[in-house]
């Protein structure tokens, strides 16, 4: 995918389970040409768990993409008015994060950086990992599947034996999803069988 010209938002939010895998999307994108604005909540700035230190992860977003990391409501605020975003993914995209942008909160630099976004009706993309997302959650997803300009990277349930509400979107996936997003279309098939 060509995405020269393109400027990507990527914001995560604190599914950390799945920050791994994310970050290898964020070098397609600038693989592929983009320069691409990290976004991240406070728990990536400050909670280190058993998947990696807030420093690495901080680290890691710096040395891909070359930019300052967006880590305040304040520093998200100016996306709006400046238009600078084509395209802005949050991938993981906790149930939390879900939930409060379907109930239009805005309280981290995720979320404003999100209404940001769809202030200037461009395409919104969620990569959805959360534990209850055929539960409390599969309300807000169905909220969110409906709105204008949002789209979601193609997921199903990660392991529905033992956690049978869960949903995580294939983040493989991210890169062909916003591709999509950028021409108004959702990638198909949406609902796929998670391995």
């Amino acid at each position: 995918m060509n995405w020269n010209g393109k400027t990507v938002g990527y914001a995560l939010t604190g599914s950390h389970c799945t920050l791994e895998e994310v970050m290898p999307q964020i070098q397609r994108f600038k693989d592929g040409g983009a320069n691409v604005v990290p976004i991240v909540s406070s728990t990536i700035m400050t909670t280190d768990t058993r998947f990696g230190t807030s420093e690495n992860w901080q680290k890691q977003l710096k040395d891909i993409t070359g930019n300052d990391i967006i880590s305040t409501i304040v520093d998200a605020e100016p996306l709006g008015p400046s238009k600078l975003l084509d395209v802005l993914v949050i991938a993981p995209c906790t149930g939390n994060t879900t939930s409060k942008l379907a109930n239009a909160m805005t309280d981290s630099p995720v979320l404003m950086a999100a209404k940001a976004q769809m202030r200037n009706g461009r395409p919104l993309v969620l990569a959805i990992s959360t534990n209850d997302g055929l539960g409390l959650n599969a309300a807000n997803i169905a909220k969110l599947l409906i709105t204008k300009n949002i789209y979601f990277v193609p997921y199903g349930q990660d392991n529905p034996q033992q956690k049978p509400n869960s949903l995580v979107a294939k983040m493989n996936l991210i890169p062909e999803a916003c591709y999509a997003a950028l021409e108004g279309k959702q990638l198909q098939p949406m609902i796929v069988e998670y391995s």
